[in-house]
């Protein structure tokens, strides 16, 4: 049993990663993961003030955050990629060191994005977001997702070229306004699963969007359901949060993060 489910995922690997030249980026992918995970729990473990684990990195006096690692990780593997004439085992090497420096700078976006250290605020839970963001974009390249679900124009796929455009000019009006009603992540999905941009385009907006500013502000009603409806998602996109990234705006004990 196990070994025909293994031979089937090796050949479904060859087929769908192997074949296209997908594997570097799916090694990249894998290395943004693990980056962004290992930094984060070494985060956790220095702030929480585990005494076995290595504290700060500090040079003269300096401490040096983890984003400069990544950046500087960042720019050898991506000189060296230009180096490599074929794909290879080095090019997967250099995929994967690529992945782990990107992990190590989207840890602290927020902290690039704002250019001081909010790494334990409710603003520095924006490099959450920047990774999740990073992560849905790489699986999507992985899967072969195409934007607008159009992969051809022919005449088993759409009867004309006019259908085409009508399917992308629709699908993009769902994204559009899925976007201006305060949703990034369903129109960022959208832009592959159609009915995702149907459902948020449908749905009512968040109050602090565009959306609710031009259209709710004399439906009162509207407007209060909306901020309702924003501070139950909000309660519970804070507590997987949580989970991931650790309490936020919290006193840190012994070794902080700096």
């Amino acid at each position: 049993m196990l070994a025909s489910v293994w031979d089937w995922l090796a050949r479904a690997y060859e087929r769908e990663i192997d074949r296209p030249g997908k594997e570097p980026l799916l090694l990249l992918l894998a290395g943004l993961v693990a980056g962004f995970g290992g930094i984060r729990t070494s985060t956790r473990l220095i702030r929480s003030g585990t005494r076995w684990w290595f504290g700060n990195v500090r040079m003269g006096g300096v401490h040096v955050h983890h984003a400069v690692f990544g950046v500087v990780l960042l720019l050898v593997t991506g000189a060296l990629g230009f180096t490599v004439p074929e794909p290879g085992h080095v090019r997967g090497i250099l995929a994967l060191a690529f992945g782990v420096g990107a992990g190590l700078v989207l840890d602290e976006f927020a902290l690039i994005l704002h250019l001081e250290d909010v790494y334990w605020t409710r603003e520095g839970r924006r490099s959450i977001d920047a990774v999740i963001v990073a992560v849905v974009l790489g699986v999507m390249l992985v899967v072969g997702a195409n934007p607008y679900g159009v992969t051809a124009v022919g005449d088993r796929e759409l009867t004309t070229r006019w259908a085409v455009v009508v399917l992308v000019v629709v699908n993009l009006l769902f994204t559009v306004v899925t976007a201006l009603k305060g949703k990034p992540w369903l129109a960022l999905l959208s832009l592959s699963v159609t009915v995702v941009g149907m459902v948020g385009a449908l749905r009512l907006a968040r109050a602090g969007s565009p959306w609710a500013r031009w259209r709710y502000a004399d439906r009162p009603q509207l407007l209060a359901a909306a901020q309702v409806r924003d501070e139950l998602w909000e309660q519970r996109k804070q507590r997987y949060v949580t989970l991931l990234a650790g309490a936020h705006d919290l006193a840190p004990r012994h070794r902080p993060h700096l």
